[in-house]
């Protein structure tokens, strides 16, 4: 998250971080209380990266009449159904409802989103359009650590083995990412290859899609910028990952 930091550094004048575990994106039996919560040392990496205001606020700030009572934003459909939204039915909406209410509180001009969250990043950028939020959108591209595994603060569920393991999905996608140029290549075969090599893995997949990098549908002829994205559980732990290709042969 600090190169998100980084990032609004560059293209503004002042940085907020919001620090905000938002229960209506999770489902039920999803990690809501187990999800990490490290406060004080985040308050200090922000410091040092030239944050100039942490907000964190409390459950009552972000929903004064209580989360049930609260207005909530619906996703758009054609982008949150599919993919995370099908193994996470109502994720989307409680993401766009959560941004809504905190561009509302802060207004900022721009708010920077990591792409490793590729969909999300999607949906907020619908619902900043449709809704008419002056607020500038803007991508940064996914950090890895050194063994190419995307950085999240999930990793931390993993032990030394699974975290191992863990670092050859993005692997997998490497490789549907240079088939995909290659002559005759067919994104759904690759789809399957991939979603067959996670498993022999020992990874529990739920789903490795090639899809339009401008709206998540299925690629037709002609459509050269494609995203390759996958969630598959290693362990207990749900890993997410995408990265982007070019379709040359179609």
């Amino acid at each position: 998250h600090l190169a998100l930091v980084h990032a609004a550094r560059q293209s503004a004048e002042r940085v907020v971080t919001s620090i905000y575990v938002n229960p209506t994106q999770f489902g039920a039996g999803e990690d809501f209380e187990q999800y990490p919560r490290t406060l004080d040392a985040d308050r200090e990496k922000l410091d040092a990266a030239g944050c100039d205001l942490v907000f964190a606020p409390g459950h009552d700030a972000v929903y004064p009449g209580g989360i049930a009572q609260t207005v909530k934003v619906s996703a758009s459909p054609d982008l949150a159904q599919a993919l995370e939204g099908r193994h996470r039915p109502g994720h989307f909406d409680g993401v766009v409802t959560v941004v809504a209410r905190l561009f509302n509180l802060v207004y900022p001009d721009v708010a920077v989103f990591g792409e490793k969250d590729y969909q999300q990043l999607l949906v907020i950028r619908r619902m900043t359009d449709d809704l008419g939020y002056p607020t500038k959108i803007l991508a940064v591209p996914t950090v890895r650590e050194d063994g190419g595994l995307a950085m999240s603060s999930r990793n931390g569920y993993l032990d030394e083995g699974q975290r191992e393991s863990a670092t050859r999905l993005n692997g997998v996608l490497a490789k549907v990412a240079a088939d995909l140029e290659q002559p005759g290549a067919v994104p759904e075969e690759l789809e399957r290859a991939a979603s067959d090599r996670l498993t022999e893995l020992g990874f529990r997949v739920d789903y490795v899609a090639v899809r339009r990098s401008a709206d998540l549908a299925e690629p037709e002829e002609g459509d050269r910028h494609l995203r390759i994205l996958a969630a598959a559980w290693c362990g207990g732990t749900r890993l997410i990952d995408n990265l982007p290709a070019t379709f040359c042969c179609n």
